[in-house]
């Protein structure tokens, strides 16, 4: 009995120092999660990665763990390893059925909206009624989609807010999902709440610093970003918002771009500072610098990157585009195709933006006065795919029309100026269609000797000054370029009636617009052009125009010749 005695005293002590084990192990697990937690919120994947794969090896049941992990998996984009890490967690015991929830949002950027679905019910069915963890889960997982439901995302939301209105992370949560669906007034409230619920919380309280950058009040929002500097001076992803709100200030305030981009890179290097350097951070700086446009910068973070992880293929457009910047044609060709050749990899339309420049500078002779027209038609046909991709790109084309007009490059210069005539929203709508039919006209008169015009072209020439007309009435140099073209196509009424309609604008303006040189020179063409025009028709009519020039320019060579001739 004594013995038996004994062993039951053992037997109860060691189910008290087991409880008392699983206990201290679950603590320990749940403060592991929440530092990873802490590590994700301050971007150090790869710490937060580290963090949780050290959970999973002490505790392979632990699905929470998995699906946390999945997620930063996704957050850096590499489905393959969160998929892994997801269906991982389904065998686990604790937050199993989360990882549905993940899969469901590798279906969802999929586009796989059915298994998507099909995959948030089962992360979702048989929850408590009071969990609010699957609702906050799933209505991060649509509003995190590469294919975003904000709708869906704040339906989910404000279940879970009634469930327990006062919890921080459904308010952050829901923050961004009114965030993304571009609710303002909701998503200042559910940041502000967030904050209120949570002070330790503070990316809800940077987060009404982003709602402002998204409203333009930049300096609002950089007061704001200070407002959590004070707060916590080492967390990391608010040097990075203070970096992203001055490139968008420059941009919106040209004198001030230069200096606001140097601030700008100057966050960005203290953001990346407080990270841990990974490849998914050094890609949102290259990302950065190609806002700003520093590629020097861009290929030296470029070559970093290869010697950090050598088969990343998203390397290879970095270095596509800073060695096209930097003047090195064949690197940036041989790293975009490269890059563009994988079937696996996420072409966008800037990466066929930049690979149609580099080969047209590739094409183009070393006296810059021709370009190889095989090479030429390549490259614009990876621009009108990048156009396809993204129809505003095309104001990014203006300027590569321009160099091309520049350097005579008329026929070329035509087909790129083209594609940004096609519709009025375009921002260089206007002046794209005055250098389109200006290069037509321009290539037109550099046709060899004997050779026929193109009047087909040079009618659409003339349909393009017209649509400047239309958009700009007060432009009067549409109607000289009409004239002009007419003219060359030999169309003697259409050349007389757009001379006479420019003429007759310009004097509504009066005498003082009349004395300016500029327009004088303009009105004396105007004259001589519509006096050729009748010479052979009516000579009286003739002869009164160029007698027009001459009250004007007493000296002009032409109009006094001409009379001769017609006397």
């Amino acid at each position: 009995m004594k013995n038996n005695k004994i062993n039951t005293e053992s037997m109860n002590k060691f189910k008290l120092f087991s409880v008392a084990f699983l206990a201290t192990v679950s603590f320990s697990n749940a403060q592991d999660i929440a530092q990873a937690k802490k590590a994700i919120d301050a971007e150090q994947f790869e710490s937060a990665k580290s963090m949780l794969k050290s959970i999973i090896k002490a505790n392979p049941s632990n699905g929470r763990a998995n699906f946390i992990l999945g997620n930063v998996y996704l957050i850096q984009s590499v489905n393959d390893s969160a998929k892994i890490s997801f269906e991982k967690g389904l065998t686990g015991s604790d937050g199993a059925k989360l990882n549905y929830i993940g899969l469901g949002s590798i279906d969802l950027d999929n586009g796989n909206e059915t298994a998507a679905e099909a995959n948030f019910l089962l992360g979702t069915k048989d929850a408590k009624k009071k969990d609010l963890e699957p609702l906050i889960a799933l209505g991060r997982a649509y509003t995190n989609s590469e294919k975003p439901n904000y709708k869906k995302a704040i339906d989910v939301l404000v279940k879970a807010r009634e469930i327990n209105p006062n919890d921080a992370e459904v308010q952050l949560a829901l923050g961004d999902a009114y965030n993304g669906d571009k609710n303002q007034n909701d998503a200042y409230l559910a940041y502000r709440n967030a904050f209120q619920f949570d002070p330790t919380l503070i990316r809800a309280k940077m987060q009404l610093g982003v709602l402002l950058k998204g409203a333009k009040s930049f300096d609002e929002a950089i007061k704001a970003y200070n407002e959590v500097i004070v707060i916590n001076p080492n967390y990391g992803p608010v040097y990075r918002e203070l970096a992203e709100t001055y490139y968008k200030w420059g941009k919106n305030k040209p004198s001030k771009s230069a200096e606001y981009y140097q601030t700008a890179i100057g966050h960005y290097e203290k953001y990346l500072s407080l990270t841990d350097k990974s490849i998914h951070s050094r890609m949102r700086h290259a990302d950065f610098l190609i806002l700003v446009k520093d590629y020097k910068a861009l290929e030296i973070e470029a070559n970093k990157m290869i010697e950090m992880d050598k088969v990343n293929p998203r390397i290879f457009r970095y270095l596509g585009y800073s060695a096209y910047e930097n003047g090195n044609v064949d690197v940036a060709i041989k790293s975009l195709e490269s890059f563009m050749s994988s079937p696996t990899n996420k072409v966008i339309a800037k990466d066929y933006l930049y690979l149609g420049m580099a080969k047209f500078k590739k094409g183009l002779a070393a006296d810059g006065l021709s370009i190889d027209p095989v090479v030429f038609e390549s490259g614009l046909a990876d621009i009108k795919k990048a156009v396809e991709g993204e129809p505003m790109i095309v104001e990014d084309l203006n300027d590569l029309g321009r160099t091309m007009f520049g350097k005579k490059l008329y026929k070329e210069a035509a087909s790129i100026f083209e594609i940004g005539t096609t519709s009025p929203d375009f921002k260089n709508y206007l002046e794209d269609n005055i250098y389109y039919g200006l290069s037509i006209y321009y290539g037109s008169g550099k046709k060899p000797d004997g050779a026929p015009l193109d009047i087909a072209s040079l009618q659409k020439a003339d349909l393009a000054f017209e649509r400047v007309s239309v958009a700009s009435p007060t432009y009067l140099d549409a109607y000289i370029y009409r004239g002009r073209t007419n003219s060359l196509m030999g169309n003697d009424p259409m050349t007389i009636k757009y001379y006479e309609e420019y003429v007759a604008k310009v004097t509504e303006k009066g005498p003082e617009e009349l004395a300016k040189p500029a327009v004088v020179k303009k009105v004396v063409e105007s004259y001589n052009s519509i006096a050729a025009s009748y010479a052979n028709t009516d000579k009286a009519k003739a002869i009164e125009y160029f007698n027009k020039t001459l009250a004007l320019d007493a000296t002009n060579s032409y109009a006094t010749e001409s009379l001769k001739l017609l006397k």
